[in-house]
């Protein structure tokens, strides 16, 4: 979700790519959901590693959960690292479908926020 808020939301400033420190392959379906409602299809993205990125000369590399920030310390090619302390929105217990679907649009809305804000100090 972060890599299509930037990119669909700020690419004329900034270039995003997303990776994980463990890849499903696959975007969650109510990610894909979340996006959607706000006019951005994801439906085609993937998930991918963070290794082939880790030497890579970013200017800012931003984790989202307090796993990646355990996984992946060290980035020896960014300019700048910021770590954003965000619940994976498929981990929270549900009871149902649209309350599922409310988390991940809240963290949509909590990252799109942060997003912003970061692209400011750029």
């Amino acid at each position: 979700m972060s890599e299509a808020l930037a990119n669909s939301r700020h690419g004329d400033r900034v270039e995003a790519v997303s990776a994980g420190s463990r890849p499903a392959g696959f975007v969650h379906p109510m990610a894909v959901r979340a996006m959607a409602e706000v006019g951005v299809d994801i439906s085609s993205a993937t998930s991918k590693s963070a290794d082939p990125f880790i030497d890579e000369p970013f200017d800012v590399v931003v984790t989202v959960c307090d796993s990646a920030a355990q996984d992946c310390p060290v980035w020896p090619g960014a300019r700048r690292v910021e770590h954003w302390p965000i619940e994976d929105p498929s981990s929270a217990r549900a009871s149902d479908e649209e309350a599922r679907l409310r988390n991940f649009a809240a963290t949509r809305d909590d990252l799109a926020r942060r997003i912003s804000e970061l692209v400011e100090t750029l």
